[in-house]
């Protein structure tokens, strides 16, 4: 499009500083949507990071695991609903750990090792095997919770030794640890010796053979009373917070993206405005409307071209520099769907430029006493 390239190469500034508008806005797309997944991560990681499809919680706990409690009775009765292959316990309590001879509070999960609900995001060393062992979220290593470091309760409770570590397992953003349900209760009773027993907060559930996840959490929570079951997806974004969190970054994504189809729709509208009547003129001379819109559509590709570019770079750049406790982890089918929409929206933006150029009549600005004409 040879006219689309000399009209760029004459105002090289203009598309410059808007490519870099653009650029900087598709960036802050998408390092919002980076920051958020991080963000839901860093709360529900662990929830989403363990191999049970269903988990079982008290009816109380409105989907909270920390005040959730499951009774023997319940335990009992979940695992004889048909259509459960296996349930074991797990358990959730906050902690103040010493780590590196600092106290930090930490989340720690008791499960049962071999049973539904054992972390599955394992990506060094392995999963405790007996006793005082854990595995640590990798995101807290530098916390003290590093691989061969070990850790205790500030209350004086057993010590663990940390011989894994998880990724994207983090629980209520806080360093996340995995034993098996036995050490777990050593350490609650370590923080309160009269407790007569270690309820877990959940029970998680594996499905049988054909089983439906969904359908199975539905009939444990009509015949199992005082417990509320979900899937695993259904735990995660239920979680106290996520629905606030995902609804304030959506209105900010919202809002961004209006604003990229604004200002490319407008500068795209002003720049036809100030050339229509040459543009109408070619048309008077043979050029085609087909002709004139591909043009128009070259000079968007190569605006929106540049922006992402900018874009990409500037989250490389800020997702390199992220702080190991909130890790910043991009998608590339993430960043490939903003791409294509915030494409396809600046596109939309510009067809009033678009329509503005095959809609005028060519006689009628061929006419003007100011192009020539006897009008």
């Amino acid at each position: 499009m040879l006219l689309a390239r000399s009209e760029i190469g004459r105002a090289k500034l203009r598309f410059g500083l808007l490519a870099g508008a653009v650029g900087l806005l598709v960036f802050l797309i998408l390092f919002f949507q980076v920051l958020l997944g991080s963000l839901i991560t860093s709360f529900i990681g662990a929830i989403r990071e363990q191999s049970a499809p269903v988990l079982v919680y008290g009816e109380d706990a409105r989907q909270n695991v920390a005040g959730s409690i499951i009774t023997p009775p319940q335990v009992e009765a979940i695992a004889a609903v048909d259509g459960v292959a296996a349930s074991a316990p797990l358990g959730e309590a906050t902690f103040t750990m010493v780590a590196d001879g600092e106290q930090v509070d930490a989340s720690i999960f008791g499960f049962q090792p071999g049973g539904p609900g054992e972390p599955t995001n394992v990506v060094a060393g392995r999963l405790p095997a007996a006793p005082g062992e854990a595995l640590a979220s990798r995101e807290s290593a530098q916390e003290g919770f590093g691989l061969g470091d070990t850790v205790s309760t500030a209350s004086g409770g057993a010590e663990l030794v940390i011989v894994g570590q998880t990724a994207n397992s983090l629980y209520s953003a806080a360093p996340t640890l995995w034993t098996d349900f036995d050490t777990y209760g050593e350490l609650r009773r370590a923080v309160n010796p009269d407790a007569a027993a270690v309820l877990p907060s959940l029970v998680a559930v594996q499905p049988a053979d054909g089983v439906d996840a969904s359908t199975l959490a539905d009939r444990i929570t009509a015949e199992v009373e005082g417990v509320e079951a979900l899937t695993r997806d259904d735990a995660a974004a239920r979680a106290p917070g996520v629905a606030e969190v995902n609804t304030s970054f959506f209105l900010v994504l919202g809002l961004t993206f209006v604003v990229v189809t604004l200002v490319v729709g407008f500068f795209f509208l002003i720049l036809t405005v100030q050339k229509q009547d040459a543009l109408v003129l070619l048309r008077a001379v043979g050029a085609s409307p087909g002709y004139l819109i591909g043009n128009l559509f070259t000079q968007i590709a190569v605006v929106m071209g540049l922006g992402l570019l900018v874009a990409y770079g500037l989250l490389a750049l800020f997702v390199s520099g992220s702080d190991a406790g909130l890790p910043l982890t991009v998608s590339v089918g993430t960043v490939l769907a903003t791409s294509v929409a915030v494409v396809v929206l600046a596109a939309l933006g510009a067809s009033v430029a678009i329509v503005r150029v095959v809609r005028e009549d060519p006689a009628t600005v061929v006419s003007r006493q100011s192009l020539g004409g006897l009008a």
